[in-house]
């Protein structure tokens, strides 16, 4: 099945239903990131919980911001944008998350195409994302779709700045 096979439907995240899916999901983002999900669990093992917080803040600061990704009635991903925080001038992307039974099949397209959109619509003329330089898989879709590996990011020389122009 090729992604143009498969049509996406992108809806704001529903926390009464599905917040468990969207903390499954950020999980597993860190888990194929960097090797390990105590980054996102954290030291107290209450990140999930302080997770949920920022996410419902965000929803509600930004609207159709954070949007789980839906084929047909199943949630098979979730991506997640707002400002840069050292340049509110720009977007940023804080996730793309597709179900690992998903990905490889193009459908991450679909997600940079809905991202890019979006923060166009919010009169972001770029964008960026930071990237673990040992994730290949996500280095090169990045690279494929349009963005530039602008290096490490300053404060954060575990991950590398990825720049996006709009324009």
């Amino acid at each position: 099945m090729s992604s143009r096979d498969t049509e996406l439907r992108f809806e704001p995240i529903d926390l009464s239903s599905a917040a468990e899916t969207a903390i499954r999901f950020q999980a597993d983002a860190f888990q194929c990131s960097f090797n390990s999900t105590e980054g996102f669990y954290e030291a107290d093992g209450k990140g999930h919980e302080r997770y949920l917080v920022w996410l419902a803040e965000r929803m509600r600061s930004l609207p159709g911001s954070c949007v789980h990704v839906w084929s047909g009635d199943t949630i098979i991903g979730q991506v997640q944008m707002g400002r840069f925080k050292p340049d509110p001038q720009l977007g940023y992307v804080n996730l793309y998350y597709l179900a690992s039974s998903y990905r490889d099949r193009g459908l991450g397209r679909q997600l940079d195409a809905y991202a890019t959109a979006y923060l166009k619509g919010q009169g972001f003329g770029a964008a960026r994302l930071s990237v673990s330089p040992s994730n290949g898989q996500a280095l090169t879709f990045y690279l494929k779709n349009g963005w530039q590996n602008l290096g490490p990011r300053p404060g954060h020389p575990e991950v590398h700045l990825m720049g996006k122009d709009f324009r």
